[in-house]
C-alpha cells in the first residue's frame, strides 16, 4: 500500500479555515451598530428558526466552516482509526495546544486540553496541593454549581474550612473588591479563592485583576472560572495575574461540544497533584494533572478553526456587538419598576449576558414561570437560574447571530408581563 504522507499531514488539522479567511467578513474595524456587516456574519451560521435563541450560555453554535472542518475531522479519524492516532496525531494536538496558548498569549506547556471547564477546574481545584489541615477557602454565590461543590468537597478531602460569600446586588466595581477585602480581612486562614471571571448565572463580571493582586498580597492563590469570558468580553488574560484557571472552547469561542482547557503558569505546575489515573507522570507536566479518558478527538482537532473563524471577527468588535445587544434591551428597561436587573450600567462589569427578575419574584418557580411565558407567549427561549443569594433568575444571552429586532422582541415582551403586575 502506498502511503501519501503528506496528504495524511494536510487534514482538518491543517488549518483549512485560514485558506478560505478571504472569504470571510473581516471585523477589524467593525463597528458594533454596522447591521449590514453582523448580517454578514449571522449569515454564517444556521439557527432554529422555532423560537427566538436568547439561550445561548449553554454551548455555542459552531459556524459554517467550522462545522464543515469538524465534519472533516469525524470523517477523518473514523476512517483512519487507531493508525492516524497512534502515529501522527499526537503532533497534531500538540499544535491545536500551541495555537489554543498564542491565542491566548500563554506557552504551550502552560495548558492542556481538557472535555470542559468543569474538568480543567475540578483538576485544579481538588489538585491543589498547598491546603493543610485548618486552612480555608472562599467561594461566593454567584460561582458555578459544579466548582462550590469540588470547593466544598475540599473540607473531607484537604481538611479545610470552607467559606462562602454573597456578592453585593446591587453590585459596584468597588463594592466587589471590598467584599473579597472583607472576607480575607475576616477569616485571615484563607489561603484560596475560587473565582468567577463572568458568572453564568447574572452574567456579573469581576475586577479579577484588583482581587487577585490583593489576594495576592496577603499570600492566598486564585483559581480562576473563565468559562464564560474567553470569547464574550475582550480582555488580556496574562493581564489578569492569575497563576490557575479553566475554560471552555466550545461556549464563546465556537468550537465543537468536549473541549475545555486548563492553565497553570509554568513556575506553579508543581502546586497541582499529578492525576493518580497517570501513573505519576512526568513532574512539571501539566498534561499529566488531567486525566480525560478518550475525547472526541475530531472536536479538538477542529479548535484551530473555531479560532480562526473568531479572529476574523476580532475580540474587540465581537465583545462589543454582544454588549450592543444586551444594553439594547436593559438599558431602556431599567426604568421599569416592576424589574430588576441584576447586571449594574458600569460597562466593566458585564459582558452580552444579563439576567433579570421581576420584584416579588424571587423563587426557583416564579422565574421557571417567567421562562415559560416568553416562551409560550412570545416565542422567546430563556432560562432561569438558580443560586443568586437575592433570589433566582431568568438568564438571556445573545449570539453574535442575534439581531436588534429579536431583542427589541424581548423588551416589548418584558414591558407587557411587568404592565400586567401593577
Amino acid at each position: 500500500m502506498s502511503i501519501n504522507r503528506r496528504n495524511m499531514m494536510m487534514g482538518p488539522v491543517a488549518f483549512p479555515l485560514a485558506a478560505r479567511a478571504a472569504a470571510l467578513p473581516k471585523g477589524g474595524a467593525a463597528r458594533s451598530d454596522d447591521e449590514a456587516y453582523w448580517a454578514s456574519i449571522a449569515a454564517q451560521y444556521d439557527v432554529t428558526s422555532q423560537v427566538i435563541q436568547l439561550e445561548n450560555g449553554n454551548w455555542g453554535i459552531m459556524a459554517r466552516p467550522v462545522l464543515a472542518a469538524y465534519e472533516r475531522a469525524i470523517e477523518r479519524v473514523n476512517r483512519e482509526n487507531s493508525f492516524y492516532a497512534r502515529r501522527t496525531m499526537e503532533q497534531d494536538l500538540l499544535a491545536v495546544r500551541a495555537r489554543v496558548a498564542s491565542a491566548l498569549g500563554v506557552a504551550t506547556d502552560e495548558i492542556a486540553l481538557t472535555r470542559n471547564a468543569t474538568e480543567a477546574l475540578r483538576a485544579l481545584i481538588e489538585g491543589y496541593t498547598k491546603l493543610r489541615p485548618g486552612d480555608a477557602v472562599l467561594y461566593a454565590d454567584l460561582d458555578y454549581d459544579s466548582m462550590q461543590g469540588y470547593v466544598e468537597g475540599l473540607r473531607a478531602r484537604r481538611g479545610v474550612e470552607v467559606t462562602r460569600i454573597a456578592l453585593p446586588e446591587p453590585a459596584t466595581w468597588q463594592g466587589l473588591i471590598d467584599a473579597y477585602a472583607q472576607a480575607l480581612e475576616a477569616n485571615p486562614r484563607i489561603k484560596l479563592i475560587l473565582l468567577t471571571h463572568l458568572s453564568h448565572r447574572t452574567g456579573l463580571v469581576l475586577p479579577v485583576r484588583e482581587i487577585t493582586a490583593l489576594a495576592r498580597a496577603k499570600g492566598v492563590d486564585v483559581i480562576l472560572d473563565a468559562a464564560h469570558s474567553w470569547g464574550q468580553i475582550d480582555f488580556s488574560f496574562p493581564g489578569l495575574g492569575v497563576d490557575f484557571a479553566g475554560f471552555n472552547l466550545h461556549k464563546w469561542m465556537g468550537a465543537p461540544l468536549g473541549v475545555g482547557v486548563a492553565y497553570v503558569r509554568k513556575t506553579r505546575v508543581r502546586d497541582i497533584d499529578v492525576d493518580p489515573a497517570n501513573g505519576g507522570g512526568e513532574a512539571d507536566d501539566l498534561q499529566a494533572r488531567v486525566h480525560t479518558g478518550t475525547p472526541d478527538y475530531a472536536a479538538q482537532l477542529t479548535v484551530p478553526d473555531a479560532i480562526a473563524f473568531q479572529e476574523t471577527i476580532g475580540a474587540g468588535p465581537r465583545a462589543a456587538r454582544l454588549k450592543l445587544l444586551r444594553n439594547r434591551w436593559v438599558e431602556p428597561l431599567r426604568q421599569v419598576d416592576a424589574l430588576q436587573i441584576l447586571t449594574p450600567a458600569d460597562s466593566r462589569l458585564s459582558g452580552g449576558i444579563t439576567s433579570f427578575r421581576f420584584k416579588g419574584k424571587g423563587s426557583r418557580a416564579d422565574n421557571i414561570a417567567i421562562a415559560k411565558q416568553l416562551l409560550d407567549e412570545f416565542g422567546i427561549f430563556s432560562v432561569h437560574r438558580v443560586g443568586v443569594a437575592a433570589g433566582c433568575c431568568v438568564r438571556i444571552t445573545p449570539a453574535l447571530f442575534t439581531t436588534l429586532d429579536q431583542v427589541d422582541a424581548l423588551a416589548v415582551a418584558l414591558r407587557t408581563i411587568a404592565a400586567r403586575m401593577v
